[in-house]
């Protein structure tokens, strides 16, 4: 039996190796890979030709996967990372615990060069929706505070903001950034949201690709309407705009910096295809140190404030992540999967998802029988595409493509409901000209 001093001695064990990995975060493995084999199964897999990217993915062969995006197959180097993880944690989960603080910031690192962010500056987390909850309800509103969002936003942002303004007595804001989403505007969509901001603006919550419709925001051009906004404004009482990323992330090739927003939410499990139950939250400096942990963590900081009976601070990333045990083998095999997308390029992801996705509107477009939702723009689009087709119910519909041609596709979970398709790098030129025949065939 493991002794109470056994017991201080782990604890403490525990701590040094995470305030080491804390110092040493923005030197660990910043190209994206973990100290794991499966580096060796990325170069691998992955290719200059698409059927050899395709190849990595276990996908039954038989169906067409434009749903593949809403909770992702594994790729071969992600699948293999989680099955090594998760062998070392069942062989000596002691051993590996040990070094959990380590293993996280390998993720953090690899996240960072991604998104062309620091590794303390990002949040590990379960999913988009976990990511949402944290950041605006952590946030420090204040009474009367306005926060503005969009009628086009998920459930999981509409419902994150009214529990964080029904704490603090803030009040929500929804409006429309277009009526017709196949004629969206930039223009249009960047006017509407610097006319609805007051001076008691705090938040301005939006997604950067909407799963409801497919349109893509310009983001880049909110962004400057909202610093113009904040530029006459006390530090505290400027808008902080925070973007729900998960239908751009891995799809698009932007990162944060070049979008301009100041919080960039994600889960890892759509467009980058890594491991289900896996996310990441980036705060701008000085956004970061303003939100306060709701989850407590277990990074080094956290942990010896309340073992040591003090009050330091410490980088936010870390201590911003929800701390408990995790399904581990899944949160740092997220580094693989960043890894992937370094090795297939992901100007060439983004470039294919584009080609793809535009394939896709222009064949649908010529069809009698659909409406297309989503724009043909590819500046006001991204890898969503979004239909009606005439006189069939969308759910029927995609019973129907699934049946009778092996083609899988979505609903949007929304009360007015589309017809929902993602091309993408586990589909072919080939495989959109069939979806088109088989849409027109309804």
């Amino acid at each position: 039996m493991r002794s109470v001093g056994d017991e201080v001695v782990r604890r403490r064990t525990f701590l040094t190796a995470g305030a080491a990995a804390a110092v040493g975060a923005s030197a660990l493995l910043l190209d994206g890979c973990t100290d794991d084999a499966s580096d060796d199964a990325v170069s691998t897999a992955v290719g200059d030709d698409w059927e050899q990217v395709r190849s990595a993915f276990a996908l039954d062969p038989d169906l067409a996967h434009f749903a593949a995006f809403v909770l992702a197959g594994h790729p071969a180097p992600v699948r293999e990372a989680i099955a090594s993880w998760r062998e070392r944690l069942d062989t000596d989960p002691d051993a590996v615990l040990h070094e959990a603080n380590t293993h996280d910031d390998a993720v953090r690192a690899a996240a960072a060069a991604y998104l062309g962010v620091q590794p303390q500056e990002i949040a590990l987390t379960d999913s988009t929706t976990m990511g949402l909850g944290l950041t605006y309800h952590g946030l420090r509103l204040q009474p009367g505070d306005h926060i503005l969002t969009s009628t086009h936003d998920f459930y999981s942002t509409h419902e994150s903001l009214r529990l964080a303004a029904d704490r603090a007595g803030a009040r929500v804001e929804q409006i429309a950034l277009y009526e017709d989403p196949a004629a969206a505007s930039a223009d249009q969509i960047v006017s509407r949201v610097r006319d609805a901001m007051r001076p008691e603006t705090r938040v301005v919550a939006l997604t950067w690709v909407h799963s409801s419709t497919g349109v893509k925001l310009p983001v880049p051009a909110i962004a400057d309407a909202v610093a113009e906004t904040n530029a006459d404004r006390d530090a505290d009482e400027r808008a902080v705009f925070g973007l729900d990323a998960v239908h751009g992330f891995g799809a698009e090739a932007a990162g944060p910096n070049e979008l301009g927003c100041d919080v960039f939410i994600s889960g890892t499990h759509k467009w980058l295809f890594g491991p289900r139950g896996t996310g990441v939250v980036w705060l701008r400096p000085g956004i970061g140190g303003a939100v306060t942990p709701i989850i407590p963590g277990f990074d080094a900081t956290s942990m010896g404030n309340w073992f040591f009976d003090r009050h330091a601070t410490g980088p936010y990333g870390p201590q911003l992540t929800p701390g408990g045990y995790q399904a581990f083998e899944h949160r740092w095999a997220v580094a693989d999967a960043f890894g992937f997308h370094r090795e297939t390029g992901r100007d060439r992801i983004a470039a294919r998802t584009t080609e793809l996705a535009t394939q896709l509107k222009d064949g649908l477009a010529e069809q009698s029988n659909v409406r297309l939702v989503t724009p043909r723009d590819p500046d006001l689009s991204a890898g969503v595409v979004c239909c009606e087709i005439g006189g069939i119910d969308p759910g029927g519909a995609i019973l129907a493509l699934r049946e009778k041609h092996g083609i899988v596709a979505s609903v949007t979970p929304y009360r007015e409901s589309f017809v929902r398709f993602g091309p993408s790098i586990a589909t072919t030129p080939e495989q959109v000209d069939a979806l088109v025949a088989a849409v027109a065939s309804l």
